[in-house]
């Protein structure tokens, strides 16, 4: 399968490698379909990401159509498309069980910590997809950015009549 591999800051390499296994239990094993380009991958194209190792394929905002769905893994069908929420949390840390996810002690983002969608297929925890029905592949990276924006609403608590300033570029900006 064609991937690609960020080796080195500045260097990208087009390679075939082995197709990934049927997928485990809890796992679903997608056809990458969309792959958003978001700073972090910039950052890391640069060098300039300071938790970065090398090499790392890169691809954290993905849209994803479903092949196979292993046993456990939900009501998943071959022919979904789904989003990816790329944060995969431990659901045991002292962060994880006061609601506070985005702490998590073990925090492993798909495409920043581990190997991510820039190649043709993946396995992915079930639990990490979410079908979209009515958006487009094209639109679909766009959700994890869009959960960026919802995640910092939230935490703000805005209130009826308040006002607010949004500064940044790109979609969470």
């Amino acid at each position: 399968m064609k991937t690609v591999t960020l080796e080195q800051p500045g260097r990208f390499t087009l390679s075939d490698t082995a197709q990934p296994g049927a997928p485990g239990p809890n796992e679903v094993l997608v056809r990458v379909l969309t792959v958003g380009i978001c700073g972090t991958d910039l950052h890391a194209f640069e060098g300039t990401q300071p938790f970065f190792n090398y090499p790392r394929i890169l691809g954290h905002e993905l849209a994803v159509e479903v092949m196979q769905a292993g046993e456990s893994a939900g009501d998943f069908k071959p022919g979904d498309l789904c989003a990816v929420n790329p944060y995969v949390t431990c659901g045991e840390c002292v962060a994880c069980r006061r609601g506070r996810t985005n702490c998590c002690a073990k925090m492993c983002v798909i495409g920043v910590h581990a190997d991510g969608g820039m190649r043709d297929r993946i396995l992915l925890p079930a639990a990490q997809l979410y079908r979209c029905r009515k958006l487009a592949p094209r639109h679909i990276p766009l959700v994890e950015t869009l959960g960026v924006g919802i995640h910092a609403v939230g935490r703000a608590q805005p209130q009826p009549g308040e006002r607010a300033i949004v500064i940044g570029a790109g979609p969470i900006g």
